[in-house]
């Protein structure tokens, strides 16, 4: 359930701040949902889940599913900090990632020195988990304020509101 939340969280800070986040060191990185997005709902034999991906998609029956009070179970999650950027599948079930892409890294063709360029790799692989940790980090932070989560569903809940009622207003046209 909390990682559902989490995803869910994610997406709408994605959504109407994507640069408003910051690592433990206070650097800021953007954050954004592309291309797919999972949403499931109910119980039991009653479970109902919409898949929605594109490369351009608005992502509008994902949307709707939360407005019939789906949440996101998977996402296809960009993170951007420094001119670099990660992607990766984030499952809300077990916090896992999958399909991560990190920034390429360059090969000096004056050297032969292979362990360099998987250290270089390997950083870049922790750097980006560092940052999904300080995501969850600010997540948390909210979440286990109770007043403060109070107003964040709030916030959530109009955002799903306006964020559908717009989709479904350009798809009428």
């Amino acid at each position: 359930m909390l990682g559902q939340e989490f995803l869910t969280w994610l997406w709408y800070q994605s959504d109407t701040a994507p640069g408003a986040f910051t690592d433990s060191e206070g650097s800021p990185f953007a954050v954004s949902m592309e291309q797919r997005i999972v949403v499931q709902g109910g119980e039991g034999e009653s479970i109902e889940t919409a898949t929605v991906s594109g490369v351009l998609s608005s992502l509008r029956e994902a949307k709707l599913g939360l407005l019939t009070g789906k949440k996101v179970v998977q996402a296809l999650a960009r993170i951007e900090k420094d001119g670099m950027a990660w992607q990766s599948l984030i499952k809300a079930e077990d916090f896992s990632i999958g399909s991560l892409r990190s920034p390429s890294v360059e090969r000096d063709p004056d050297s032969d020195d292979m362990d360099a360029l998987f250290l270089e790799k390997a950083y870049l692989v922790d750097l980006y988990l560092d940052m999904l940790d300080d995501l969850y980090r600010q997540f948390l932070h909210v979440r286990l304020a109770p007043a403060q989560w109070s107003e964040e569903e709030v916030a959530v809940g109009k955002w799903i509101t306006t964020s559908t009622a717009n989709t479904v207003s350009t798809a009428t046209l």
